[in-house]
């Protein structure tokens, strides 16, 4: 399986907008914040493993 890493960009109401940073890419992610911990924020740096994410 495998890793991704994400910055999030911006948070909007019940979405967060996730840019990859183990690749070069300005395309951004729309991600439901359920599916995200809960802490997050603005700048907030995640790892994407096996349909999860968790804090870096």
């Amino acid at each position: 399986m495998e890793t991704y890493f994400y910055e999030v960009v911006s948070i909007d109401g019940d979405y967060a907008h996730l840019k990859r940073t183990d690749i070069q890419s300005d395309d951004l992610k729309l991600v439901a914040r359920a599916l995200l911990p809960a802490e997050i924020m603005e700048g907030s740096r995640l790892k994407y493993e096996m349909m999860q994410y968790e804090m870096m």
